[in-house]
């Protein structure tokens, strides 16, 4: 019988394992020595998305659930997508193969899935199965009026800033629900916001955003759903003076210290929707970003202009949306009946 090995080396291998599997080897190998200060163990920790190591977490976990192991053949990977070619979308059987690949590089094994078999498995799903993406519907900016029209309570005023707020922002639910309240400034013009690291910023080098205050026009609608004054109500009814902006509210009406998370903002913009006798089915927090841009284009406002508002680095991620917007505006056949 073996004994346990006790030495310096087990307990790096120990640290291992308990480590990010989805770094590489040589990172694998700094944070595994014992004497590696602990501030910069910490940096090195930092230098992957959290998010990111979550989802390849879940996905290697799902290939072992289904019956994989690590390491494995190139037979098998191509056996586990061609399982799931019709029930997962292309992009999260190629977010698998990549959890897959690090898992393997990190172990010191060679990557199955830059292997010719795996790689023309995954061609073929796409040709077969198709490589349509299912996009969250866009928020109607009638509809999100609708929504927040008769939000009452402390929860209401909650909701209506983070639905106003969230579409006017155009910001990614998760930047969203990362705002702190030091992360505003609030001045005569409007609200500016400090985005200091989203999903394509890691590095954290920040992007402001402005929403302006929406003047009263001659019915006082525009003022009546301005975001920056909804932000404010929310704040001044909350109590909220620093910390987490948008923060759950208990069956009691009393505002928790727990910040909302991401998957909240979706239930609040269903639930809200189908007050409002909005069909919720295709909505999501993605929703109130798609909205914006759709409703801008709509509006006639330049690609540019939109892009700084949303922060996409170019024009080709909008053009799903202002194609969507000008579905009916630019159809050929308004032409053509006379």
């Amino acid at each position: 019988m073996k004994t346990p090995k006790n030495n310096s080396s087990t307990r790096r291998e120990a640290h291992i394992e308990q480590g990010d599997v989805f770094s590489n080897n040589a990172l694998l190998a700094l944070m595994a020595d014992d004497e590696l200060d602990a501030e910069i163990r910490q940096y090195l920790t930092s230098a992957f998305s959290d998010n990111t190591k979550r989802a390849y977490r879940a996905d290697i976990a799902h290939f072992e659930a289904w019956g994989g192991t690590i390491p494995a053949q190139a037979t098998m990977i191509a056996r586990y997508i061609a399982d799931h070619a019709r029930k997962l979308s292309n992009s999260t059987l190629s977010r698998r193969l990549v959890a897959i690949g690090h898992a393997h590089t990190a172990q010191g094994h060679a990557n199955p899935t830059d292997t010719l078999l795996v790689r023309a498995t995954l061609k073929g799903i796409r040709r077969t199965v198709g490589t349509a993406v299912k996009q969250a519907a866009a928020l109607k900016y009638e509809d999100l009026l609708k929504m927040v029209h008769k939000l009452r309570g402390l929860r209401g005023k909650r909701d209506a800033a983070l639905l106003l707020f969230g579409f006017a922002s155009a910001m990614r639910r998760s930047e969203l629900v990362a705002l702190n309240v030091e992360d505003l400034q609030f001045c005569e013009q409007g609200v500016i916001a400090n985005i200091r690291r989203s999903k394509t910023d890691q590095d954290q080098r920040g992007r402001l955003v402005a929403i302006p205050r929406m003047q009263a026009d001659a019915n006082r609608r525009r003022s009546q759903y301005c975001p920056a004054q909804h932000l404010e109500n929310w704040l001044k009814a909350a109590g909220i003076n620093s910390g987490a902006l948008f923060r759950a509210v208990n069956r009691f009406d009393h505002v928790m210290p727990s910040r909302l998370s991401g998957q909240s903002v979706s239930l609040i913009v269903k639930q809200r929707a189908t007050e409002a006798g909005i069909d919720a089915s295709r909505l999501s927090g993605h929703s109130l970003r798609a909205g914006f841009v759709t409703a801008a284009a709509q509006s006639g406002a330049p690609a540019t202009r939109i892009r700084a508002q949303t922060g996409h680095t170019s024009d080709s991620m909008l053009q799903r949306y202002i194609r969507d917007a000008e579905l009916f505006s630019n159809n050929a056949n308004v032409d053509l009946w006379i």
